[in-house]
């Protein structure tokens, strides 16, 4: 049967630790060439690094190829329907990984791809990169239960991700935005029911300073996402306060750590140079996309190439 990856609610939390172990053991153990003879189409409305090099090196060490389509390239819903897009991309690769600005467009891509489509990014949720931080976060503390997240900015896309896979693994989620930019209810009650079943709690704090007491990871995002550059000085006037920066990081447990997505904007969202503290785990958490990338592929695409019997 296939499996769609939209939405970090479409996994399981057994399914969510067993993706977080096998990308472990990818990463220490080496890579089999699970994926002999399998296509992966990446199919970007927006620009990337992270996110395209890292499904690319995937198919790459698991023995398979990628084929990397721009907007100009295919011009979803302009050049050609999202449906019809879906529909012939489908008999060609093994599976379809996504870049949108619209969640709608994955739901067209899904709804009529017989292949696998996976969410790289819309502006709903990023679930491959909340995946990698669940990683990043196991590989440093060796725990999810007991642990706490302070998430300070931008409720976005990242944060809707991030507090979903915390609280379907059991890990308490702390969240401080300005008003009018924190996460959606529809998120929230979804974590909170994630949160009954996990056991962790979600707390909505008035400020920086009180959401990162007692943190065990301190994690933010940009003021302004790709699409939103018009915004861009009045998010930064409703962001003032917001900035993530070591006094900040002082005020949690001493052994924090610091996760950004990337790219990051020092001066902005955080301090200049905390990229490189020694709290910071930035870097690896950019790397682990690649190992969870590896994982994830290796569990959603077929187990048969294309057009094999």
């Amino acid at each position: 049967m296939k499996k769609d990856l939209l939405s970090v609610s479409d996994l399981s939390r057994n399914e969510v630790e067993q993706l977080v172990e096998q990308a472990l053991q990818m990463k220490k153990g080496g890579t089999p060439s699970l994926l002999s003879g399998r296509t992966l189409a990446l199919l970007f409305e927006k620009p990337s690094l992270r996110t395209r090099v890292s499904f690319q090196m995937a198919m790459h060490q698991l023995g398979g190829h990628s084929i990397y389509l721009s907007p100009d390239e295919v011009g979803l819903g302009k050049r050609e329907p999202v449906a019809d897009v879906a529909r012939v991309l489908s008999r060609y690769v093994d599976g379809i990984t996504a870049r949108t600005f619209s969640h709608e467009t994955l739901r067209i891509l899904a709804d009529h791809s017989p292949a696998p489509v996976i969410n790289a990014l819309s502006d709903q949720e990023h679930p491959c990169q909340a995946l990698a931080d669940l990683l990043t976060i196991y590989e440093k503390k060796g725990r999810f239960s007991g642990l706490t997240v302070a998430y300070i900015g931008d409720g976005n896309n990242v944060a809707n991700s991030l507090l979903l896979s915390a609280c379907l693994v059991g890990i308490d989620f702390c969240l401080a935005s300005p008003p009018g930019y924190d996460v959606k209810e529809q998120v929230l009650n979804q974590g909170r029911q994630f949160a009954a079943f996990s056991g962790s709690r979600i707390r909505l704090a008035g400020n920086p300073n009180e959401a990162v007491k007692d943190a065990d990871v301190i994690y933010t995002d940009v003021w302004s996402s790709m699409g939103q550059e018009t915004e861009a000085e009045k998010r930064r006037l409703a962001f003032s306060g917001y900035q993530v920066d070591g006094e900040l990081l002082s005020r949690a447990k001493r052994d924090v750590l610091f996760m950004h997505p990337l790219p990051a904007h020092p001066g902005e969202e955080i301090s200049p140079g905390l990229l490189d503290d020694p709290r910071s785990v930035v870097f690896d958490q950019a790397e682990n996309r690649l190992h969870m990338q590896k994982a994830l592929l290796a569990r959603i695409l077929p187990s048969n190439p294309k057009g094999s019997d």
